[in-house]
């Protein structure tokens, strides 16, 4: 929105406005993260209090006896705090990007669409008992059918508006600069899965103070690099990309991504303030699928779906935990891998303390991440 007014203001003037920077991505990408951080820490307490006057309180139920008394003192604390987080972002991203890019429009229509899905979700899990329905909110099949649909739609319209630019049709390998080429329908399956498993995979790492949003932070500043490189030039008056120098796929206009990915950057920041051990308020889905969304999305457009396994390392382990518990259980007749799944109640249960799994998890995240930016140079 800022952009959009600058540059009429700049247009239809007969005097400079006197300063350039709000024409810089880097620019607007900060103050997009400023922005963000200071809507989250403004209304974060206003949205606490109205959640508690209207009573929204978790009550954590595990299928395990010591995990339940670990946290029952959880119990009754807001959530859907994730409100917060989509409050804040969209904020950042509404008055420093520029919107009517086609990659921006897509990221807000992709939060709209999967907030959605997990308001709804978190809404009926906590009047569960006035409506008569199970404590798990909507039934699995409902949520992926919904998820799955939302995928599909951001995933046709996203290889229509970059089918034409050759580096977007190829799948992308680390340590290796040649892409492969892929079909359209190759194109929009790895889509739907990516934008599908993200979601869900953040949604599982959901489960203890500041865990979730600390990964999510460290990995989209991580996206806002690989956005930067994957679309500006080196410098301004330079023709060359960061791109082609780092032999990676050249998306045009990808880099308006920054701002977006920026702005999750100082949202989920400034919910950290409410949601650091003790939590003041929990994300709930509302919160969770969006983000996880979200960087499935950044992914796929700057191509880098195999690297994002690495950058979302903690998000990966932790749906693998479940895939792989759930499995063994089934053929194994009861048996289990973990003392609980996901894998951050495994070490709960092992004796770390909820600061310490967040923390260290934190540190698998941060190092993921920095290893996932060394494999471009390694190119």
């Amino acid at each position: 929105m800022l952009y959009h007014l600058f540059s009429f203001l700049q247009e239809f003037t007969t005097r400079s406005l006197g300063f350039y920077a709000w024409q810089e991505v880097l620019f607007r990408c900060i103050m997009a993260a400023l922005t963000s951080l200071a809507v989250a820490w403004f209304t974060g307490p206003r949205i606490i209090r109205w959640l508690m006057r209207k009573k929204i309180g978790d009550r954590p139920e595990f299928h395990h006896e010591k995990l339940n008394a670990l946290n029952k003192e959880k119990e009754n604390t807001p959530t859907m705090g994730g409100l917060i987080i989509l409050t804040a972002l969209m904020a950042g991203t509404f008055l420093w990007a520029k919107l009517d890019n086609p990659f921006i429009q897509k990221a807000i229509i992709l939060m709209i669409w999967f907030g959605g899905i997990g308001a709804v979700d978190d809404w009926l899990k906590l009047t569960s008992k006035i409506r008569h329905r199970s404590r798990n909110g909507l039934k699995p099949w409902e949520k992926l059918a919904f998820q799955l649909g939302g995928a599909v739609l951001i995933a046709a319209f996203l290889y229509f508006d970059v089918q034409k630019i050759p580096d977007a049709t190829r799948l992308w390998l680390p340590f290796y600069k040649y892409g492969i080429q892929i079909s359209a329908w190759f194109f929009i399956l790895i889509a739907i899965f990516y934008i599908t498993a993200t979601s869900n995979a953040v949604n599982l790492t959901d489960g203890m103070d500041g865990l979730a949003a600390g990964c999510v932070a460290i990995a989209s500043m991580t996206l806002t690099i690989l956005c930067y490189v994957a679309s500006e030039s080196m410098t301004r008056t330079s023709t060359m990309t960061w791109a082609g120098y780092l032999l990676l796929p050249h998306i045009p206009h990808s880099g308006e991504l920054c701002i977006f990915f920026s702005s999750i950057l100082g949202a989920t920041m400034g919910f950290l303030w409410f949601n650091c051990h003790p939590a003041q308020t929990f994300m709930g889905d509302i919160g969770s699928l969006p983000l996880g969304a979200a960087m499935g999305y950044g992914a796929l457009v700057t191509r880098n779906e195999i690297l994002l396994l690495i950058i979302c390392g903690v998000f990966v382990m932790e749906l693998a935990s479940v895939v792989l518990q759930v499995g063994y259980f089934k053929y194994s007749g009861g048996k289990r891998i973990f003392r609980c799944a996901p894998i951050h109640h495994h070490f709960h249960l092992g004796g770390w303390s909820e600061p310490q799994v967040v923390v260290r998890f934190w540190l698998l995240a941060a190092a993921f991440a920095a290893f996932a930016l060394a494999t471009l140079k390694i190119r």
